[in-house]
């Protein structure tokens, strides 16, 4: 059986779970989530407590198991904390501003890169050189720190490029002759 999916889910005070058939609805005080549940997974919700129990003992179910319990852990902690990554750009010129749903970059092409904001997702720059994605959805936040990313993904040599807050990028040696 998965590990992750035997532990338990405490809801915080302030988030309000109801389950229906087979959706799952999660409010709280950054918006609402839906979700689908899956079939082969039973979610039961009592006291404040949820718990997540395989259908039957295959592979498939205990496998599912695991990621609806994460997905349901998500969802709860997006309503209440909510979710953000921050990313950097390195390189001179290189800058970012965020035009209210929109973010603009410079990052040494002939052009500069127009990025829309989906719904439920906010960018904000503190600095020219930082960008910031918050959202109540773990998924989407991922998602469109990943495409800004891909925009000017880091380059080994000189690390030029736009990369994660966290993330380490190892330089490589220039070819010697």
């Amino acid at each position: 059986m998965s590990r992750i999916g035997k532990m338990l889910i405490t809801i915080p005070l302030g988030v309000d779970v109801t389950l229906s058939n087979l959706n799952i609805r999660v409010k709280g005080s950054g918006g609402v989530l839906e979700h689908s549940q899956s079939a082969l997974v039973t979610v039961k919700l009592e006291a404040g407590v949820i718990n997540c129990v395989a259908v039957n003992d295959y592979r498939e179910a205990d496998a599912v198991l695991g990621t609806m319990r994460q997905i349901i852990n998500n969802m709860i902690i997006g309503v209440s904390e909510g979710f953000e990554k921050k990313l950097i750009l390195v390189g001179t010129g290189y800058k970012a501003q965020a035009q209210g749903d929109r973010l603009v970059l410079t990052v040494g092409f002939s052009h500069v890169v127009n990025m829309d904001m989906p719904v439920g997702v906010t960018v904000t720059t503190p600095t020219l050189t930082e960008v910031v994605v918050k959202g109540v959805d773990k998924q989407c936040v991922g998602q469109i720190a990943s495409e800004i990313r891909a925009v000017r993904q880091p380059e080994p040599y000189k690390g030029k490029g736009i990369r994660y807050a966290d993330e380490i990028i190892s330089i490589k040696e220039v070819k010697k002759k």
